[in-house]
């Protein structure tokens, strides 16, 4: 039976997503100017925001992922496939937009975005990649629906989980950060932060009453960063006296809505990374530009994937148990889910697909992922920057 995949997909081949031959690269549309503010800081955790001109036209207006599902707008659905969900806008006259680690709770498993996207109202049924961050499950969990998703407060939040999204794309990487984030965030709050009802969630992990106390402290004192300033369009990350990364989007309303998830995302990575009575030098706003202006500088690739047949979650399709796995669709002994069926065919993207556009640049130091709207003149809706 044919699927018709209107946005864009992944291929996961021995755990690492495949691209399709990219279309000729059309224009670059314009990208945000932005002046770096002075810092913020709070123990280990500084904050620099980044404030510029709106590149996305002014009146178009995106709601959130969480917004989205808050008001009942937007439908994330379970497909029975890990790296494979389907989300639909149910809305008249609202676009969303996805970012990449947002989480969705709920399902057979909880589950990361893979990729920045926008979905237009009444979209139907829409095809998203997406990562599984909760290794050991597959099944109804307590009262959630194992169909539909919940919207979630939290978003991938330590740089390697980022690392491990954007820039390895890879299922087992993903896992792998996600129980060392865990480890070391259990090292800093005195206690085990994996979830009784799963160990492996890293939902329920970022949950956990005690972390989000430690993490309280760092949101309290940095909120209120961006107060009177209506031309922040991002923030930048110092950890440890060491730039981590920064997000810059095409409207300053966009960065408002976004920033308390943020905030709490970089408060977490500065938690696990958190080191008593040591000090680190301060940086200025020149070391953010540098940071930035070295990332953006790195040779330009788009990202246009395509879905194609996969093997189990997060496996070489020709490693010794995917045959057994294929036919049996249990838990493997790892806890790591059930068999993937790969689709019957892999069609083309049709026109929506060639909205949305991702460019990628790796300098070995550093990653940036650029989302870009089509329908705007590829102006810049989202950019996010990786330290390696």
């Amino acid at each position: 039976m044919k699927r018709h995949l209107p946005l864009v997909m992944i291929a996961l081949a021995a755990g690492v997503l495949v691209a399709a031959d990219p279309p000729a690269r059309p224009k670059d549309g314009p990208a945000p100017s932005i002046a770096v503010s002075e810092p913020f800081t709070h123990a280990n955790l500084t904050i620099f925001l980044l404030r510029g001109k709106d590149t996305v036209p002014v009146g178009h207006q995106l709601l959130t992922l969480q917004e989205a599902m808050e008001q009942k707008k937007v439908v994330v659905h379970e497909t029975s496939q890990v790296n494979e969900l389907s989300i639909e806008n149910v809305s008249a006259d609202v676009e969303v937009f996805v970012q990449s680690g947002d989480i969705v709770r709920g399902g057979k498993q909880d589950r990361l975005m893979a990729f920045d996207m926008i979905v237009p109202p009444k979209s139907g049924k829409i095809p998203i990649a997406s990562f599984c961050c909760e290794s050991g499950r597959w099944r109804q969990r307590g009262g959630e629906s194992d169909k539909q998703f919940a919207e979630s407060k939290a978003q991938a939040a330590n740089r390697d989980v980022k690392l491990a999204l954007n820039a390895s794309r890879s299922q087992p990487a993903v896992w792998d950060e996600v129980k060392k984030a865990q480890d070391k965030l259990s090292g800093k709050v005195g206690k085990s932060v994996n979830a009784k009802e799963s160990p492996s969630s890293y939902q329920l992990t970022l949950e956990d009453k005690d972390l989000l106390a430690k993490v309280d402290a760092y949101v309290k004192a940095l909120t209120k960063a961006i107060d009177g300033k209506d031309d922040a369009i991002g923030f930048a990350i110092v950890i440890n006296g060491k730039v981590q990364g920064a997000d810059v989007y095409g409207s300053a309303a966009l960065f408002r809505k976004l920033w308390p998830k943020l905030l709490n995302a970089a408060a977490v990575d500065a938690l696990a990374e958190f080191e008593k009575d040591k000090k680190f030098p301060a940086l200025a706003a020149a070391n953010v530009e540098k940071f930035m202006a070295a990332a953006r500088d790195g040779q330009r690739k788009d990202v246009a994937l395509t879905s194609v047949a996969t093997g189990r979650q997060g496996r070489a399709m020709n490693s010794p148990d995917t045959q057994a796995q294929a036919a049996n669709p249990a838990p493997n002994s790892s806890g790591r889910g059930q068999a993937l069926n790969p689709p019957a065919d892999t069609p083309a993207l049709p026109a929506l697909a060639q909205r949305l556009r991702i460019v990628q640049t790796d300098t070995g130091k550093a990653v940036m992922v650029e989302c870009q709207d089509s329908k705007n003149g590829h102006a810049v809706v989202h950019q996010s920057y990786i330290a390696k």
